[in-house]
């Protein structure tokens, strides 16, 4: 079985570097085209060995998930501001690899409980779905998620994991989930990260 959540920091040998690289890449507004807060760069960024050595630690044969932003880098500065708020992702496992400076790192990773509901996930079996009394899977993602992304009076925060540079969270993609405010006014100082989005392999 996938882990639900698992952090492994020092994941890069070369963490300056591929945070430089991720820096090139071009960070444009005008090409802005999704619900989430910042900017996405306009190409993935590639690190070699990275869907192998996910695979391995997971247990799992993982590569790029089709049709997602898998491998771009998000830069999300103090004031930005997304069209959603806690999600799922439309994947087959989930990743995030933290490239903000120890001295600007802050936040993290945020996962939620939602009140109404109780759960604090998407439910992984037909039985723990029925329990959650929904017929199916969309109706919930529709009545849980999407309705209530960005009222966060509905959610509670059950934990967050802190960002550390080179800090790679692998977790399940139907945790509820979202990332937590951006901060900086640049690319030197502001919360970036790598973005991961794996099928299976």
């Amino acid at each position: 079985m996938l882990p639900s959540l698992m952090i492994i920091d020092d994941f890069l040998t070369d963490p300056y570097a591929v945070r430089a690289a991720a820096l090139s890449l071009g960070y444009d507004p005008a090409t802005k085209a999704g619900n989430y807060p910042g900017l996405l760069s306009d190409r993935p960024l590639t690190i070699r060995g990275l869907d192998a050595a996910v695979s391995a630690r997971i247990g799992v044969p993982v590569v790029a998930m089709p049709g997602t932003s898998h491998g771009h880098c998000r830069l999300t500065l103090a004031g930005d501001k997304g069209a959603s708020g806690v999600h799922i992702d439309p994947c087959f496992y989930s990743g995030i690899l933290y490239l903000s400076l120890p001295d600007h790192a802050r936040g993290g990773t945020d996962f939620f409980r939602h009140k109404q509901t109780g759960l604090e996930r998407v439910p992984a079996d037909g039985m723990a779905l029925a329990k959650s009394g929904f017929a199916d899977v969309n109706a919930l993602v529709e009545h849980v998620v999407n309705r209530d992304t960005l009222k966060p009076a509905r959610w509670e925060r059950t934990m967050t994991v802190p960002m550390r540079f080179n800090r790679l969270v692998l977790f399940s993609p139907w945790l509820f989930h979202n990332s937590a405010p951006g901060f900086g006014r640049g690319g030197q100082d502001g919360r970036l990260v790598m973005l991961l989005f794996f099928a299976q392999g």
